[in-house]
């Protein structure tokens, strides 16, 4: 039991990260119908940028915990900015020009996309593995003294803060969707872009605020991330982009609970198939359940069935 527990938390740990980078894919695609496959790797220049503000201001785990957590929510609020504006101009000089062309133009400028930010981090990083010191250790174990032999489960500060920054995150995106201007100019455009914009609604402003939230919020998976394992390269971004948008796909794309929900399933069956199983096919347990389940469910766990307007 104590060993399902730990594998529990483990899968909503990572689940959550994979749902703040899935969040970015749905919102893109419920606007304007594009998968950004660039989204991945914006979430990988988030990570980079977080790992050099942190050596930039000599945050270290031997501070004080008050100074250590003010220090990493500064980092975390400039790499939220600096990525999000990595987000604008991807939106703005490789998306905004093909917007009325063919439909394949956007997927194949994404792709190109994803792989010029994964060259120019290479480039100017290095193709090494970039280590960082563990900021925040700690946690709590249950039971606090385990016999000799008996497993102890482990639930560490950084895994709370990750699920309680998620939660808070998603509650306060289901907010802004529902409640506020830019939420209804949103869903205006997510279902006509062109009603919406004689209507009133700046459609090319709100599709550049959506890339730019995505871009911040696959910021803050990316420093979760950092801190998190300790480690990152320059191609991470394909591989929790491919998990993420794998999420997306699974919670149904274009929802946003969805897309949380996907991210948490996906990280739950890489946690529960690694633990009891073998960690060498835990991706493709993940993409087995995907295909299952867009078998009997097209349109996702969470999803929409898509209407074609005539």
């Amino acid at each position: 039991m104590e060993y399902f527990l730990q594998q529990l938390i483990n899968g909503i740990t990572l689940g959550s990260i994979y749902g703040l980078i899935a969040i970015g894919y749905t919102m893109v695609y419920g606007i304007i119908g594009m998968i950004n496959f660039a989204h991945g790797d914006i979430f990988m220049v988030g990570s980079f940028i977080a790992l050099a503000l942190i050596l930039m201001l000599g945050v270290a785990a031997s501070a004080p915990m008050a100074i250590l957590l003010v220090a990493l929510l500064g980092v975390l609020a400039l790499s939220m900015a600096l990525t999000a504006v990595w987000g604008w101009a991807v939106e703005r000089l490789a998306y905004r020009p093909l917007r009325g062309s063919f439909r394949l133009a956007p997927l194949i400028t994404a792709i190109g996309m994803s792989l010029a930010l994964q060259n120019f981090v290479q480039i100017a990083q290095g193709a090494r593995n970039k280590p960082l010191e563990p900021l925040i250790s700690g946690g709590f174990s249950f039971p606090a003294n385990p016999a000799p032999g008996q497993f102890s489960v482990q639930l560490s500060y950084m895994q709370i803060g990750i699920v309680v920054t998620t939660v808070a995150l998603m509650v306060g995106f289901s907010l802004l969707i529902s409640r506020t201007a830019l939420g209804r100019a949103q869903r205006a455009c997510e279902q006509d872009r062109k009603m919406a914009s004689l209507l009133g609604v700046d459609v090319d402003k709100t599709i550049s605020v959506t890339f730019v939230t995505g871009a911040a919020l696959a910021a803050v998976a990316g420093m979760f991330f950092l801190l998190y394992y300790g480690v990152i390269d320059f191609f991470i971004g394909f591989v929790a982009g491919v998990k993420a948008f794998t999420a997306a796909v699974l919670g149904g794309i274009g929802s946003l609970p969805g897309a949380m929900l996907g991210g948490l399933l996906i990280g739950l069956i890489e946690a529960f198939w690694s633990g009891y199983f073998s960690s060498d096919y835990k991706d493709v347990a993940a993409f087995s359940i995907l295909v299952i389940v867009l078998i009997f469910m097209p349109s996702g766990l969470l999803g929409r069935p898509e209407i074609e307007k005539v």
